[in-house]
C-alpha cells in the first residue's frame, strides 16, 4: 500500500544545468534519514522548467541511485493525453513503481471529462497511477464523487494526491472509496487532520528539510498514536508555514541551500525569495537548529 512520507524531492541546479553531484547528496540524504518513497518531476522539482531531455536524465539517473531501496514515483501528468500516456509509460519503462497523473490544467475540463481523461491513462498503461488534485496549480478541482467512482472502475488507480485543502472532501472519498485506496496529504499543513480521518501519509515539500521528522510523524500517525502525532505536528507547524513563505519550491531551496545542500539557483520565472522572507526563513530555520 503506498503510505507513510513521500518527499516531493526539489531539482537541483548549478551554472544552468542539473547539479547531479547535489541531486545525488540529496538523494543519499533521504535514503539516511528513513524517506518512505521519492516522487521525481513533482511540483517542486520545477518540472515545468525543464526540458524534455532534462526529465529523461533526471530519471535513469536518479532511479539508478535509489536503486529499488524505497519506491519511486514519476509525475507524468500533463494537459495533452498523449503526452500524459508517453510519460507513464516511460515510467513504467523505467522502473517506476508508480506514476502521479494530475488534473489537466489550464482546460479546466468537467468532472466527466476527468473521468474520461484518467479511466484512458489507466486503461493504457499498466502501472499504479495516483491521482494528483491540485485545484490552486491547475484551476480545477477533482469531486470526491470522481474520484470513488475512478477507483471502482479502474483497479490501477490506487490512490490520491489531496492538496485541495478541502477536508469535507477528503473525509468524503476516505468514507465512500475501494478498501486499499490510500489518500496522501498534498498540504503539510494538513498532514495530521488528514491522517486522523484515514489518510495514510504525505507526498511532502517540508520532508525536503526533515526528512527524518517527516517519517517519524507519519509512522507514529499510522500506528494511531494521535496524542504523540498532535505534538509532532505543532512541532512542525512553523516549518511547515515557512515552506510556503512564497511560491513552491521557493522556500525549499533556499532552506537547503541554507543547509548547505544545494546551490541557490532557479528556473526563472521562478526566483529566489525577498529578503524579508529570506531573514523570517533563516530565524526560523535557527529555531529548528537546521543551521
Amino acid at each position: 500500500m503506498l503510505q507513510g512520507s513521500y518527499v516531493a524531492l526539489v531539482t537541483p541546479f548549478k551554472n544552468g544545468s542539473i547539479d547531479w553531484t547535489a541531486l545525488e547528496s540529496l538523494i543519499q540524504f533521504h535514503l539516511d534519514e528513513g524517506t518512505d518513497g521519492i516522487l521525481l518531476l513533482g511540483t517542486t522539482a520545477e518540472t515545468a522548467g525543464l526540458a524534455s531531455d532534462e526529465k529523461e536524465a533526471l530519471l535513469r539517473f536518479a532511479i539508478q541511485k535509489i536503486n529499488r531501496q524505497v519506491p519511486v514515483m514519476i509525475g507524468t501528468g500533463t494537459n495533452n493525453l498523449n503526452q500524459t500516456l508517453i510519460n507513464t509509460q516511460r515510467a513504467r519503462e523505467l522502473g517506476a513503481d508508480s506514476a502521479l497523473v494530475i488534473t489537466p490544467y489550464y482546460i479546466k475540463p468537467t468532472q466527466a471529462g476527468m473521468y474520461e481523461y484518467f479511466k484512458t491513462v489507466a486503461g493504457k498503461v499498466d502501472i499504479p497511477i495516483v491521482i494528483y488534485n491540485v485545484p490552486g496549480r491547475t484551476g480545477v478541482n477533482m469531486a470526491a464523487a470522481t474520484t470513488v467512482k475512478l477507483a471502482a472502475d479502474c483497479p490501477n488507480i490506487i490512490g490520491i494526491k489531496e492538496a485541495s485543502a478541502n477536508l469535507v472532501q477528503a473525509t468524503s472519498i476516505l468514507r465512500d472509496v475501494k478498501s486499499g485506496f490510500s489518500l496522501m496529504s498534498g498540504e503539510d499543513a494538513l498532514n495530521l487532520p488528514l491522517m486522523s480521518i484515514g489518510a495514510k501519509g504525505t507526498i511532502s515539500v517540508t520532508a525536503n528539510v526533515v526528512p527524518g521528522l517527516m517519517h517519524e510523524h507519519m509512522a507514529t500517525a499510522l500506528a494511531g498514536d494521535f496524542g504523540t502525532a498532535a505534538k509532532q505536528h505543532q512541532h512542525l507547524a512553523r516549518l511547515n508555514d515557512l515552506m510556503f513563505i512564497e511560491t513552491n519550491p521557493i522556500p525549499a531551496k533556499e532552506a537547503l541551500h541554507m543547509m548547505g545542500k544545494i546551490a541557490l539557483e532557479f528556473r526563472s520565472p521562478i526566483c529566489p525569495l525577498q529578503e524579508a522572507n529570506r531573514e523570517l526563513l533563516r530565524k526560523g530555520l535557527q529555531e529548528y537548529k537546521l543551521i
